[in-house]
């Protein structure tokens, strides 16, 4: 189980928000989205309403704009002192970490709308790690197919040269496409980021630090970010949340007949629950104890959620 206050052993480093006082501050800021786009990108089993937007993502926003604006003006005056010629400013980029179920995607895709309703980003762009995974045929050769995010089940050569061809300010950079039907990298897909105002990086372990050693690169994915966002809950919400989201999936994704999971749509309620466990205990778990939730003092922010999924607490890094 997670302590309650999940940055208690860093407690100099972060500033501790609460519900009351971090949604206090949404009266400073605009709120351009109504209830009919909120209904639109939230996740499966991730309820959100306009209230959590107008709470918690509003100000949120706002702070995201002043770290952008300050990044910009560092850029400016850096090409200043140095006399370097003038070249557009290369993407703020935000990393967004967390367990499995936390509600990433939902995060992701709501600052990736509020971001771009601001005139000065209006252009957001959004990947997944996920399509940096390795595809199955090579995780299955290498014994890795039942690790799949975990740090090895990706290709962080690739995902690492993406990121610096970004943050150099390339134009047309691809990103793989990784489809949740059939559990796999799609090959010929890409999304491609041309010269966003912000790129959003979301994934499980991208707030890891760099691996030093042979053959690996000395850099992590963090090292391109300028803004990270840890989304943290109790482990007992995890699950329970995993499980209902595994039990929605029967009637959507695993009904798919093209679904690698397909043969989890005709499962009974309770041989659903427990399967759902299985998965949750033997993979899931480990994945973030081991690997994930050891990342979160390293974000800028962490979003605390209780059990159901309202934000209750903010924890924003000082230094």
């Amino acid at each position: 189980m997670f302590q309650v206050d999940p940055v208690s052993e860093h407690s100099a480093l972060f500033a501790h928000f609460t519900r009351e006082h971090w949604s206090s501050l949404a009266s400073q800021t605009p709120l351009p989205l109504t209830p009919s786009d909120v209904r639109r990108i939230a996740s499966l089993g991730d309820p959100i309403d306009l209230g959590e937007v107008n709470a918690i993502y509003r100000p949120l926003s706002a702070l995201l704009q002043v770290y952008v604006d300050g990044v910009r003006r560092t850029g400016a005056g850096r090409r200043s002192l140095l006399q370097e010629s003038y070249r557009p400013p290369t993407p703020f980029i935000i990393g967004i970490a967390g367990s499995v179920a936390v509600g990433k995607s939902t995060v992701s895709r709501l600052l990736r709308l509020l971001l771009s309703r601001w005139p000065r980003t209006p252009r957001v762009d959004l990947i997944t790690t996920d399509g940096f995974l390795f595809p199955n045929a090579v995780l299955k050769r290498r014994g890795l197919l039942d690790r799949k995010g975990f740090p090895e089940a990706y290709d962080r050569v690739a995902l690492i040269d993406f990121m610096a061809r970004v943050k150099a300010g390339e134009s047309n950079v691809l990103a793989p496409v990784y489809s949740h039907v059939t559990y796999d990298v799609v090959e010929g897909e890409h999304i491609v980021v041309n010269h966003p105002d912000i790129l959003i990086v979301e994934g499980l372990n991208v707030l890891q630090p760099p691996r030093i050693g042979p053959d690996v690169p000395g850099v992590a994915v963090s090292d391109y970010f300028d803004f990270g966002l840890y989304v943290d809950a109790a482990e007992a919400s995890l699950e329970r949340w995993y499980v209902e989201r595994f039990l929605a999936l029967r009637e959507t994704a695993f009904s798919d007949p093209r679904s690698y999971f397909r043969n989890y749509a005709d499962l009974s309620d309770e041989a659903a629950r427990a399967t759902a466990h299985t998965i949750w205990r033997t993979i899931n778990k480990p994945n973030l104890i081991e690997n994930i939730q050891p990342t979160r003092p390293r974000a800028t922010m962490i979003l605390q959620k209780g059990p159901e999924h309202r934000i209750d607490s903010v924890f924003l890094r000082q230094i």
